[in-house]
């Protein structure tokens, strides 16, 4: 188990960037066109100094990252989750989630909301898996929509036609 914290210093941007567009090369094969990145040094370092960027550790290596933020709905959202290839099925996947959606209870949200891209016409075998996970772990899908209608700029980067899967899991527990 480790202990995922949120992180403040920029200067890990570069590594944590590094770390997601590695873990989002596999995972997302074949959905973008050739040299299309996750992401970038310079947004990971934003996202740092806005105070969403949260690290998991083994020893003084990161070896998981998520992002976490609040919605204009007040609900809590993670993203960009990545564990290292050479640490999954350790745990540190679910000890993200964990802190995630510990995270969103602290702020007062009632719900968190995670999103999922997934290719028409053929099944994906990460996203597959990772909406498997998802619903087991208490995720519900709670909309599908074109990328188009969230994210227009992104669509041209598009190696295929995706869907845009959005889940949401309650954080307060019904009485």
């Amino acid at each position: 188990m480790v202990t995922p914290v949120l992180i403040s210093d920029t200067g890990l941007a570069g590594e944590i960037a590094a770390l997601i567009n590695r873990v989002y090369a596999a995972a997302e094969e074949g959905i973008w066109l050739d040299g299309k990145g996750r992401t970038t040094e310079g947004e990971v370092a934003g996202l740092i100094a806005a105070g969403q960027i949260a690290v998991a550790r083994s020893g003084e290596r990161i070896v998981g990252s998520v992002r976490v933020h609040q919605l204009d709905d007040g609900a809590g959202e993670f993203g960009m989750l990545v564990a290292a290839p050479e640490e999954r099925g350790t745990g540190i996947g679910t000890d993200l989630v964990a802190f995630a959606e510990a995270w969103g209870r602290e702020r007062g949200a009632a719900e968190m909301q995670l999103e999922l891209l997934v290719p028409q016409g053929w099944a994906h075998p990460v996203k597959e898996f990772l909406r498997g996970w998802y619903t087991r772990i208490g995720y519900r899908l709670v909309r599908k929509d074109s990328l188009e209608s969230a994210y227009p700029f992104l669509v041209p980067h598009l190696a295929c036609p995706c869907d845009f899967l959005v889940f949401r899991k309650d954080l307060v527990p019904s009485r």
